[in-house]
């Protein structure tokens, strides 16, 4: 019982490295083009990605339940899950936005003249991420709610992308195809996460309403957009959330993991 926090966090850890897996397994075949022949590796579907960072973000969850209900937290707890959600929320969103990127440019007349260059901007939100999860180990300030977007908040976003684009409500794969639209989405998930912003945290400490109001229009926004708006329910509870955030102004103390 004594591991069953770490398990669980490690749990987080397998999925994130699944999805790895499933992001990078992507079949190639061969293209003929102005008489060159190329090697051309299809972007495959990532919908199993998707799945693996929602199981990830489960575990995340309820390894600090298990914590506090256990009284095992632990500063080794909170570094271990912070290596974690680096790779369940950093770099499989940063590979998700990667492969986004590459099929976006691949619709364009230029694309055999695409660089690794132009697809690299992805790989800026692991390198965030991993800066906001040391920063929030060492921070004071984020025990009841926190500063700047977590982790899992935006390892979700990305990871229903795949779904969007796959199930196309509202025509939203257009945009998501859109490599500018990628762009100014890596760029806000970027400065989101190291931003000195205050944002809730979905802990209730009590029963009351006054102080939860904000965590439970954001509930009830969630359970009302499923049926209308399915995998587009993630970007819009994601917008509500920062919203909720900066009308309701949480407040920042001292950090316990």
């Amino acid at each position: 019982m004594k591991q069953l926090p770490n398990i669980l966090t490690l749990s987080n850890l397998f999925c994130g490295a699944l999805a790895v897996i499933y992001i990078l397994h992507a079949p190639q075949y061969i293209a003929e083009f102005n008489g060159v022949e190329y090697t051309i590796t299809n972007p495959e579907p990532v919908y199993w990605a998707s799945a693996m960072v929602v199981l990830a973000a489960l575990f995340d969850f309820t390894d600090g339940l298990a914590a506090r209900w256990l009284k095992l937290q632990s500063p080794f707890g909170r570094e271990l899950d912070s290596l974690a959600d680096v790779i369940s929320f950093g770099l499989v969103p940063g590979l998700m936005l990667f492969r986004l990127l590459r099929s976006a440019y691949m619709r364009m007349p230029d694309v055999f003249d695409v660089s690794y260059i132009n697809l690299a901007p992805a790989l800026l939100v692991p390198c965030f991420a991993a800066y906001r999860l040391a920063k929030f180990n060492l921070d004071t300030r984020q025990s009841e709610n926190f500063i700047g977007i977590p982790t899992p908040a935006v390892g979700l976003l990305v990871a229903s992308f795949p779904l969007i684009i796959l199930y196309n409500p509202f025509n939203l794969a257009h945009w998501l195809q859109n490599i500018w639209v990628l762009y100014t989405i890596i760029a806000l998930l970027c400065y989101l996460m190291v931003a000195e912003i205050p944002m809730l945290s979905l802990k209730f400490k009590s029963l009351q309403l006054r102080p939860n109001w904000a965590r439970l229009v954001l509930v009830a926004l969630s359970i009302a957009g499923i049926p209308v708006l399915k995998f587009a329910t993630v970007p819009f509870v994601f917008v509500c959330y920062v919203l909720l955030s900066f009308v309701s102004k949480p407040s920042t103390g001292n950090a316990v993991k």
